[in-house]
């Protein structure tokens, strides 16, 4: 399944130099506000291990990670919703994604010009109403006409407070996904593509000094819950680039980090999302595969192939580490690590699957 993030913020706050470095990229990146116009995008592959070990495994070279896409999307400013910088060219790109990645400056550079306030409180509450305003005007427009359809089917009348309600949310300046007594009700209302129904992931990018500094990642954590909040030296992510596995690991220990930037922004959005991966694995190839968690068997076959799911008889699963230990899938097999589920069965993150299937 595809899954899209959304790189937002203020001007200038270094998303441009971000997305280059998360993806390998060479967007613009200048000292002036709109340095992006059209949203830059970018298909990079999810960090799995397990693949290469299973390819050695199964003596195969070709390796099909999973992928993300980033969506580099031109800085936002104050009244955005009203027309303001991009307006609504910068609000149509978000709709578009599976998840925001909410970039906030918390580092001082008198050479880098500032858009906005000093406040990474303040900067992200000037995004937070432009979203929630657009949102307003988009359910606004939606009241009307739910309003005359109900009169004619009492049924939808359910819909309608629902719908309601996502209005009075959005007055008291609060997101659709951060209101838990909402839960899953604005999902009725996908088309809608509320901008606050999606999932903020918030990266403070902070100087090479205080990538360290726990009492800072405290507070700004804090400020930003319940939602995630990743600290991140854009600039030192850009020094990662073009360098091996292990000077890659040196240089992030040098800083106390043990995940690059990249990796902890993929895990972070595969939480929010409620996402997870299943390996397949044989002779041509060895691949992982984004399922949203809770996924069935059969559902999980579809994901390959809508032919498998329709046709699903089994899935002869294995723990990877199981079969890593084994060595082998026969081996596996032979000392009772490898299942035959059937169509009631819950994928694991861990499971190796072969599906068995007629059409």
């Amino acid at each position: 399944m595809s899954l899209s993030i959304g790189l937002v913020g203020l001007p200038n706050v270094g998303k441009s130099t971000l997305f280059n470095a998360l993806t390998d990229a060479n967007a613009l990146v200048a000292n002036y506000p709109f340095a992006t116009i059209e949203p830059n995008t970018g298909v990079v592959p999810v960090p799995d291990l397990r693949l290469k070990k299973l390819a050695k495994l199964y003596k195969t070279e070709r390796i099909v990670p999973a992928t993300v896409k980033f969506v580099d999307i031109a800085g936002l400013v104050k009244n955005a919703s009203q027309g303001e910088g991009l307006g609504n060219q910068f609000l149509s790109h978000i709709r578009s994604t599976s998840a925001i990645c909410h970039v906030v400056r918390a580092f001082s550079d008198g050479n880098v010009t500032k858009s906005g306030s000093t406040n990474p409180k303040v900067d992200i509450e000037i995004i937070n109403t432009e979203l929630a305003i657009a949102d307003l005007q988009t359910v606004g427009r939606a009241l009307p006409r739910l309003e005359k359809e109900a009169k004619a089917n009492p049924k939808l009348k359910i819909e309608l407070e629902k719908l309601e309600h996502i209005q009075q949310v959005l007055d008291a300046g609060k997101p659709v996904f951060a209101s838990p007594e909402l839960g899953a009700q604005s999902l009725d209302f996908q088309q809608l593509q509320l901008l606050t129904a999606k999932p903020i992931i918030y990266v403070f990018n902070v100087s090479e000094s205080t990538l360290q500094g726990a009492s800072l990642q405290k507070e700004l954590t804090e400020m930003v819950a319940p939602s995630s909040a990743l600290f991140v030296c854009a600039k030192l992510e850009s020094e990662l680039r073009g360098l091996d596995v292990r000077d890659r690991a040196e240089l992030l220990a040098s800083y106390g980090q043990d995940e690059s930037g990249l990796s902890q922004l993929i895990h972070a959005a595969y939480e929010v999302l409620g996402l997870q991966s299943f390996l397949t694995a044989g002779n041509t190839e060895v691949r992982a595969w984004t399922i949203p968690a809770g996924y069935t068997a059969p559902q999980a076959a579809g994901v390959i192939h809508g032919d498998m799911e329709r046709g699903f008889i089994a899935a002869q699963v294995v723990d990877y580490d199981d079969l890593i230990e084994a060595g082998s899938l026969p081996a596996a097999r032979a000392v009772g690590k490898v299942r035959t589920e059937g169509k009631d069965y819950i994928m694991k993150p861990g499971d190796v699957v072969e599906f068995r299937f007629n059409v």
